[in-house]
């Protein structure tokens, strides 16, 4: 957490105020990060125009006239946009200030964020080995199909792993395979073509609900403007162990898949 829709809510937000503007001065207080923050990104960055904010699986890539800005939230990082910045906190750790007044300040208390440079951001090796990804025209039932053939995996590890799909997180796997109506125990090798047309639909369809919600907020996210998400009221089994399926009124189910708590309907998945 933060996962796909979070971060490509983030992106949507801030696109708007960086795209065309100039970095005017970075401040690094605290560069320990997951990877540290390097010494020289205040020189790499200074007074190069933000062209394009992409994103890459749950990375943020600010391109610049010359390289880019990688930024990775983590499981607690968070990037805000503000023209009267707030009092300094413990976890502030990196602020961006642009021509036109904003200010992109990074924090991140648990620090599993990321803030990097790279000259060929999709030659980096953090985003060269990531998968597919899942709301790309590219991603269909077919590719899938082909990619889990002999996978003796449970087929919700599979879908989580960013070296086959990215960003589809353990919230969204969930909800997913509820939405499939499979078991998120299955082996992805056992996947038929048309369990993975019905995956593969149910997968983009939960992930464009959940980014026009503005992501799901269980604990620390918010967005680049300090707003919420909204999409965990529309959840069907995430966190919900114990209550009623909202399809058939079965009890929801708790397990541990790959090591994550998932949750399903026994009824309604098979």
């Amino acid at each position: 957490m933060p996962e796909l829709p979070e971060v490509e809510t983030v992106r949507r937000g801030l696109a708007p105020i960086c795209i065309g503007q100039r970095v005017q001065r970075v401040i690094v207080r605290d560069g320990r990060l997951r990877w540290p923050v390097p010494a020289d990104l205040p020189t790499q960055l200074a007074a190069q125009t933000i062209q394009r904010l992409e994103r890459r699986g749950k990375y943020l890539l600010f391109q610049l006239e010359r390289g880019t800005l990688l930024v990775h939230l983590g499981m607690t990082g968070k990037l805000r946009c503000f023209t009267t910045p707030p009092v300094l906190t413990k976890h502030d750790h990196l602020d961006l200030q642009l021509t036109n007044g904003s200010l992109l300040r990074f924090n991140d208390p648990r620090r599993f964020g990321a803030v990097l440079y790279a000259s060929e951001p999709y030659k980096h090796p953090l985003i060269a080995a990531l998968g597919i990804e899942p709301l790309s025209d590219d991603f269909t039932g077919a590719y899938l199909h082909q990619l889990t053939r002999n996978r003796r995996v449970p087929l919700k590890v599979f879908i989580m792993d960013a070296h086959q799909v990215v960003g589809v997180g353990n919230i969204y796997a969930n909800e997913a395979l509820f939405r499939a109506g499979i078991r998120p125990q299955l082996l992805a090798g056992k996947l038929s073509r048309p369990r993975a047309e019905t995956l593969v639909a149910a997968i983009k369809a939960v992930l464009t609900e959940a980014i026009a919600a503005g992501g799901s907020t269980l604990r620390d996210y918010v967005d680049g403007f300090g707003q919420p998400g909204w999409f965990q009221l529309n959840y069907f089994v995430y966190g919900r162990a114990g209550e009623a399926c909202r399809v058939c009124g079965t009890a929801i189910q708790l397990s541990r898949t790959g090591g994550r708590a998932t949750t399903w309907c026994p009824r309604c998945q098979k």
